[in-house]
């Protein structure tokens, strides 16, 4: 079960990146408080998720998804250069949080 909050929470980091993306500088209020409540989420379920499982594994793996997602969304939906570094520097983390979730005891 603390895997599965974990990766949501992860989910919901990249859904309050995009947020603060579209926020513009939280200058769109309606778009700044939807991020700020997708942040409080996303760090509550990684706390949650953090009750049975090691700090730096957890918090890694969260990050790990937020930024492999946010990428990703950025790629696909506001244009951001899909270049090949930065696809093998996304692929690199990508294996950094398998290899996180193998070695983990749980």
């Amino acid at each position: 079960m603390s895997w599965i909050l974990v990766i949501v929470a992860g989910l919901f980091e990249i859904a309050w990146a995009i947020g603060l993306k579209q926020s513009h500088g939280f200058t769109r209020p309606a778009i700044s408080v939807l991020t700020v409540a997708l942040m409080i989420v996303s760090f509550v379920l990684l706390s949650l998720g953090m009750k049975s499982l090691p700090a730096g594994t957890a918090y890694a793996v969260w990050t790990g998804i937020g930024a492999i997602g946010t990428a990703l969304l950025g790629i696909i939906y506001l244009g951001e250069p899909a270049n090949a570094g930065r696809v093998g520097a996304l692929l690199l983390i990508a294996i950094g949080i398998i290899g996180l979730r193998l070695a983990s005891a749980e």
